[in-house]
């Protein structure tokens, strides 16, 4: 059979990562578009462990990926992911793209490559004194002893084991960052950025839709991006048959805030996650005229290391944004806070993502373990934004109290 065109295997990557395994996600896709255009290319130099979480992840150049496993951890989740869609009758003469074990680099075949046939023809031993034929058939190449038996069965079981091992560490990373909000019985109070207020709305004429009339009115209007993290966090909430409420920053008040667990979305606008994050080792500045915004390290004063420049922000729509993501429990309503804040919009929606993203929760649990398990954590995060559209984190720091 043919080996696949490059615009056959365009056209079921295509499929692939418009399935329910993959569209929920932005870092799988972005890897697997990534090394099957490399691998189209012939470019298979560039589709190395370093290579991937500088392009990818936006890692520096000289990362340790001894201690930071993000392409291994995301290649895993792939290769599962790609094995649950292809399980799917449905999908069973498509092409197969794959992500081979010990390898990043994709392989294209179609199904019935992947089955080893060959003919064989079986004799009756004696009829009139000779060998002749008595059935031709197609039979699978199977020639193995008892030692590749056991030793196939012991490799089998040993990858069994570290999936596993794999599947409860991301699950208990997701757990583990969010028990302290879901364990509580009081509701987990959202607390949004309400600053954009409007005097007029538009009504469309339920006959004639076409038709619009402006009427006088007060309303409240929540940024789309903080939006996108409070969905994403409430899907959490859901899951877990935990209730919540919504409300603006401008609506909610201390005594509100000592009845149960927050989650603060957004920065600069919301005038809580300020005062929350304000005694913490990373918060937020800005200089007088609001142009240049920052995050700051308590402990290396007057450097700024995560600067956004609104001049250029707002002339090009590409820069890079920074966010902070913490957990902790706040010394004013003795309850748990959890901050999911960018300088820009795109630097909120990244550290939404962030937080109910296994495989970024596993990077963050896995420091915090190291840190000696504190309960209290705060990190920086950093995204590459492309025409207003962020791209994936990267953790710049963390601190753990």
């Amino acid at each position: 059979m043919e080996a696949p065109s490059a615009e056959a295997v365009r056209d079921e990557l295509d499929k692939l990562l418009a399935s329910p395994f993959f569209n929920h996600s932005r870092r799988f896709p972005n890897f697997l578009r990534f090394v099957v255009e490399q691998t189209l290319a012939g470019d298979i130099e560039n589709i190395k462990e370093r290579t991937l979480g500088i392009e990818i992840f936006g890692r520096d150049a000289g990362y340790d990926t001894a201690t930071d496993p993000i392409v291994r951890v995301t290649a895993a989740e792939i290769r599962k992911r790609v094995a649950q869609y292809y399980q799917d009758p449905a999908h069973s003469k498509e092409l197969r793209i794959t992500l081979p074990s010990g390898s990043y680099v994709p392989q294209f075949h179609w199904p019935s490559a992947a089955e080893a046939v060959i003919p064989l023809v079986e004799y009756d031993p004696v009829v009139n004194g000779a060998n002749y034929p008595v059935v031709a058939k197609k039979v699978h190449r199977l020639h193995l002893t008892a030692s590749r038996v056991i030793a196939l069965v012991a490799v089998f079981l040993v990858a069994l084991i570290a999936l596993l091992a794999w599947q409860r560490m991301q699950r208990s990373a997701l757990d583990s960052f969010w028990q302290p909000v879901l364990s509580p019985h009081e509701p987990v109070l959202f607390c949004v950025a309400d600053q954009l207020e409007y005097s007029v709305i538009e009504l469309r004429d339920a006959s004639d839709p076409s038709h619009q009339f402006v009427l006088k009115d007060n309303l409240t209007a929540i940024v789309i991006d903080d939006l996108d993290a409070v969905v994403n966090v409430a899907g959490i909430m859901q899951s877990r048959g935990k209730q919540y409420t919504l409300k603006g920053e401008g609506a909610t008040n201390l005594g509100e805030l000592t009845r149960g667990p927050a989650v603060f979305v957004g920065a600069f606008d919301n005038a809580w996650t300020l005062r929350l994050t304000h005694s913490l080792r990373y918060h937020f500045a800005n200089d007088a005229s609001m142009t240049r915004l920052w995050i700051e390290d308590s402990s290396s004063p007057g450097q700024s290391r995560w600067v956004v420049d609104r001049s250029v922000q707002m002339a090009t729509n590409n820069y890079r944004d920074y966010a902070i993501v913490a957990r902790f429990t706040d010394n004013n309503t003795g309850k748990v806070a959890v901050v999911i804040a960018g300088i820009g919009r795109g630097g909120t929606r990244v550290a939404g993502e962030f937080l109910t993203d296994k495989a970024d929760l596993a990077l963050l649990m896995r420091a915090a373990n190291q840190a000696g398990d504190k309960k209290n954590m705060e990190a920086v995060l950093s995204t590459e934004i492309i025409g207003g559209e962020p791209g994936t984190p990267k953790m710049e720091a963390a601190y753990f109290w």
